[in-house]
């Protein structure tokens, strides 16, 4: 029975992709899955080290593997209105920005330097220099604690920001969008160009089929 390595992160979409695949509640036509959940960014370094047949990555790495992998036509996401927002603390001493820090001096933390985050944010701030790049859970404290001065955050942090006390500067999805008259590119599924083409078109066909159920 054919064991595959594959890739993806705890997100809700990747657990909604590949929910029923791993899970075998479609017929996976005899195969077997050995799962490696990680943060994106680490499938991101994986990918680019080429360390799993199938994995996970975020668009923003895609033209550094490219030439090693094909990008499957099943699972990939691209969004509408769930962009990364670029959030901050408000800061009494700095009113004269509306609280923002100063853009030219300010440190952000971004989650993975090869994170489609990382790509938007450059984009749109294509002249900060000072970054961070942490785990994705870890960003929201380090601007809470004053480690950094603005932080991107994705995932369920779009969504209880607030809470904490901080402020949304903008969101870098709709800016992409607005820009580039585009949806936003998240992330695709990958496989490596070692395995038979007719073993990759049965995977991707598998993971459509995960998808829809």
């Amino acid at each position: 029975m054919p064991v595959i390595d594959l890739g993806f992160s705890p997100c809700p979409n990747d657990t909604f992709i590949f929910d029923a695949l791993v899970n075998h509640k479609i017929d996976t036509k005899g195969y077997e899955f050995k799962l490696h959940l990680e943060d994106v960014q680490t499938l991101n370094e994986w990918a680019l080290q080429e360390k799993l047949p199938i994995s996970k990555i975020s668009y923003g790495v895609w033209p550094l593997v490219k030439n090693n992998y094909h990008l499957l036509h099943a699972g990939g996401a691209l969004g509408k209105g769930v962009g990364p927002l670029l959030i901050y603390k408000n800061s009494p001493s700095n009113n004269s920005n509306n609280g923002k820090p100063n853009e030219n001096t300010m440190t952000v933390a971004v989650p993975g330097i090869n994170t489609t985050a990382h790509l938007l944010f450059s984009l749109a701030f294509p002249h900060v220099r000072n970054k961070k790049f942490l785990v994705f859970n870890e960003i929201e404290d380090a601007v809470l604690t004053g480690k950094v001065d603005a932080g991107v955050i994705i995932h369920e942090n779009r969504f209880t920001y607030t809470e904490k006390g901080l402020s949304k500067w903008m969101d870098l999805g709709t800016y992409f969008e607005e820009t580039c008259n585009a949806p936003i590119p998240l992330g695709g599924i990958i496989a490596h160009k070692d395995m038979p083409l007719e073993e990759v078109q049965l995977l991707d066909s598998l993971i459509k089929e995960s998808v829809a159920y």
